[in-house]
Formats: structure tokens, sequence, C-alpha cells
């Protein structure tokens, strides 16, 4: 193995002034920078990277946490090939920790993260809650960003898409289009994205003077099978509906292949709609309308205010992001 000495042997140089050109300091002139790196190249010498990290104070790479159960989905998949892309474009290395099943096992996955020197990390929980998040964020020294989250004592930080406000808009479309009978299936009780996409659906009955109906409701885990299991189960209650919501498009799936089963045509009898616009939701038969998760502006953002906080610069609260409703085939409208 080529060592550091060697280097500077080659090249005519003290190992001090190699550690320099490695670490990137400008005040090395040109001449001596251009000698260290073809000695580096015709040695094919391959620097210590956790010493170089403990000298540099520096990884030249991102952090991303997020837990396991979000990783059989597409949903994920756009967030690490986002992540993924836009931490190269910064020059970077996309470094992921699994957050696995638990608020503790989330904590142990961002420690790994601060242990390993990431320059920065990106934070997608789903166990730990504001208040957790809020409290651990002092205790680290990185930059940070956290996803998805409304954070109350430091908003500057977090990067979120309005949910309830994208559900209410989504709901009213349905209902300006003559539904008033609308079942929902919702996500899972603890998911904030899943608690507040069910508050813009109640807010959007509200607004337009309609009536929850308990019967109309059930519950599920972001599964196709559990959009299947909650559709069937609503169905079984025997109360009339014209169209029905699903949290995300893999819960609304499920649900068309309850609703086929029990002979209803969708958007003839029942019109279907989900969230996230998954890239399988435009060929799904029929087309599923559903609610466009602004996935890649998140990420970007993200980035971006990861790089001026690298910088050096102070951040500032920013408006939640918002979703757009993509109208498919499987919605009609009521005459």
């Amino acid at each position: 193995m080529v060592t550091m000495r060697e280097v500077a042997l080659r090249a005519g140089v003290s190992k001090a002034t190699v550690s320099r050109v490695l670490a990137g300091h400008s005040y090395v002139s040109k001449p001596v920078r251009d000698k260290v790196l073809q000695a580096i190249a015709a040695l094919g010498y391959r620097p210590n990277l956790v010493a170089r990290n403990l000298a540099t104070q520096r990884s030249h790479s991102i952090g991303l946490m997020a837990p396991n159960t979000l990783y059989h989905g597409p949903f994920f998949s756009e967030l690490l090939y986002q992540a993924a892309i836009l931490t190269e474009q910064s020059g970077s290395q996309l470094m992921l920790a699994d957050g696995k099943h638990s608020a503790e096992q989330e904590r142990e996955a961002i420690q790994f993260l601060a242990d390993m020197r990431c320059d920065a990390m990106i934070l997608y929980p789903r166990y730990l809650d504001v208040a957790q998040i809020d409290a651990l964020i002092p205790q680290l020294n990185q930059p940070l960003v956290v996803l998805n989250r409304q954070l109350v004592q430091h908003p500057e930080l977090a990067v979120c898409i309005d949910h309830q406000a994208d559900a209410h808009a989504a709901v009213s479309a349905l209902i300006a289009r003559g539904h008033k009978s609308i079942a929902f299936i919702r996500g899972m009780s603890h998911s904030p994205t899943g608690d507040s996409r069910w508050q813009g659906y109640l807010s959007a009955l509200q607004a337009q003077g309609l009536t929850l109906n308990a019967q109309l409701v059930a519950e599920g885990d972001w599964t196709p099978a559990s959009g299947q299991r909650a559709a069937s189960e609503i169905l079984a209650r025997k109360v009339v509906f014209t169209a029905l919501v699903a949290s995300n498009d893999d819960m609304a799936m499920g649900a068309a292949q309850a609703l086929r089963s029990a002979g209803k045509q969708i958007p003839e009898d029942v019109s279907l709609m989900g969230f996230d616009d998954i890239p399988l939701a435009q060929w799904f038969h029929p087309p599923l309308s559903t609610v466009q998760v602004p996935m890649a502006a998140m990420v970007e953002q993200a980035i971006t205010q990861l790089r001026s906080m690298l910088a050096g610069e102070k951040p500032e609260p920013r408006p939640l992001l918002r979703s757009q409703w993509v109208e498919r085939d499987s919605v009609r409208a009521l005459r």
C-alpha cells in the first residue's frame, strides 16, 4: 500500500504539504499542487478517508436517514433517486442510514451519520415525533434538514409539504364534480402525513356543509393489501358512496381490487383517487387520479438549504410546498 510519505518523496515536498493538497487548502501554490497530484496519480495513492475526515472535519458526504418501512414503495425510490442525483451535483456522496422500526433506532441511525462525520444530514423520520426531533437537533453539530415534518422550535430546518391543504383541495374537487358521499381510507394513525390528509378530508366536507359518515372511513397501513381490506370493510357495511379517496396510491390500487370484486366499475360506479402519483398510477386501469407530491422540489429545497448552511448562511423558515391534483380516468363527474 502506497503511503503519504512515498508521495511526498516522489513529489519532493513534505508530508504536511501533501496533506494540505488533499485537504484542498488554497495556499499551496499551483506548481507544488501539480507535482503532488502527479505523484498521487503515478503511485496510485488512495488517502485514508477516515483520517482525512478527522483532519479536515469534512467528509464530502451528505447523510440521509429514513426508516426501512419506507423502502418497499415507489415513494422512497423517488426520494432516494432525487437525493442521490442532487447530492452528486453538489460534489458529495450520499450516505444512507437505516432508521429501522422505532424512534430509538431512528435516533441511533442519526447518531451513526454524525459519528461518520457527514457534512450535513437529511432526516426523513417516521417514528420520532416533532418534540423528540426538536430536542435532538441541539445535540448535533452538523447542519441538517428534516423532511415532511413541521417543527415547532426549529421551523427553519423543516422542508414540508402541506398535505392537509392538498387533501382539502382534492376532496373539494370531487365535491365540485357532484360527489357528496365520499369514502376515505386513512393512513396509519401515528403517521403525520396520514393524519394531515385525514384532516384535509374532514375540512373539505365541513367547508361544503357535508356531515362525516364514520361508516365510510377505514384505516390502512399504506400497502395495496391494506387498501383492499379497508375498501372491503367499507363495502361490507352496505353504505352507498360514489367516490373513494385513499391516502396513497398503493392503497387506492388495492381498493380498486375490492371494488371490482364487489362488481363495482371505476369510475362508472365509484370514482377513485389516491395520493403521491407513483409511476404506476398513469398506467393503472383506468389511469389513477391522484395528488402529485413534489418530491423532487422537496429534496432540491433541502439540498439547497444545506449548501447555504455549509457556506455559513443562517437558514430561514420556508413556506410549505404544495402538491398538484392530477385528474385521470378513474374520476368522473356526476350528472
